[in-house]
């Protein structure tokens, strides 16, 4: 909603026997990803489970302006992302492919020597290349201050791409009332999703447009502002309903909560 990051609260359920030194992990994970950002962990709850839940709130400061929300998109305007997209929903599929080995390594740049983890269907570049979309799925890296930047820039209408970007869409165009029209050529596909797509006989689009847990930013803004980089314009705004692609609708949606399932 375009504010600045303040602080979260964490809810733990944990089981009696977790070792001290996942413990040490978690927290340490959840102040260095805070820092990202200048935010804190500010306080929250402890209790026993039988299995480790967590469930976190976060905070932010709008600074005086007002909640950039899903329902300020207007025909005329444009719509544009922040942030990879397609990249995590390629990782997943090259782990459920069996492309990769179990050991890739994830975290911090820091920690990790340069490396972002080892591969098994290939070497050298390519190695890399699907080495980072791994990491992707399973360390997003959401590009957090685009958030507040759109604001300051005027979005009208803003989420981020948790659930794919045609879903996420999807819900600006009814909150909204609008009809968004994408244009499929607008997306770069780099070497990565490339040669993940070609090693699975995929589609790299359809990752881009359904694939969720990027944590890239959507947004619209009005046609006469400049974006910066890393902002990318894909589409516009107009009259209707729903969201379309290449003048079609298109209804194939992402990840549904209370829809989809894992067996």
């Amino acid at each position: 909603m375009g504010a600045d990051p303040t602080a979260i609260f964490v809810g733990l359920g944990m089981p009696a026997d977790v070792t001290t030194d996942w413990l040490d992990a978690l927290t340490d994970g959840f102040r260095d990803e805070c820092a990202l950002v200048g935010a804190s962990v500010a306080g929250g709850d402890i209790s026993r489970s039988d299995t480790v839940v967590l469930g976190v709130t976060a905070l932010g400061d709008l600074g005086g302006r007002r909640p950039v929300t899903r329902s300020g998109a207007r025909p005329g305007q444009v719509v544009a992302v922040a942030g990879r997209l397609g990249h995590a929903a390629a990782g997943l599929a090259l782990l459920q492919a069996g492309r990769v080995g179990p050991d890739v390594v994830s975290g911090p740049p820091a920690d990790r020597s340069g490396a972002e983890g080892r591969v098994v269907a290939g070497d050298g570049e390519i190695e890399e290349w699907l080495s980072v979309l791994v990491d992707a799925h399973r360390r997003p890296r959401p590009t957090y201050a685009c958030g507040p930047g759109a604001a300051r820039l005027g979005a009208t209408a803003m989420l981020d791409v948790s659930d794919g970007l045609l879903q996420d869409l999807g819900h600006i165009a009814e909150a909204s009332g609008v009809r968004i029209e994408l244009d499929p050529d607008a997306f770069p596909v780099g070497p990565a999703l490339a040669e993940a797509a070609r090693a699975l006989g995929a589609d790299p689009l359809e990752w881009i447009l359904t694939g969720g847990d990027d944590h890239a930013f959507a947004a619209v803004f009005p046609s006469d502002i400049r974006l910066p980089d890393p902002w990318l314009v894909i589409g516009r705004i107009a009259e209707g309903q729903g969201v379309h692609v290449a003048g079609r609708a298109d209804t194939r949606g992402g990840w549904d909560h209370f829809r989809n399932s894992r067996g």
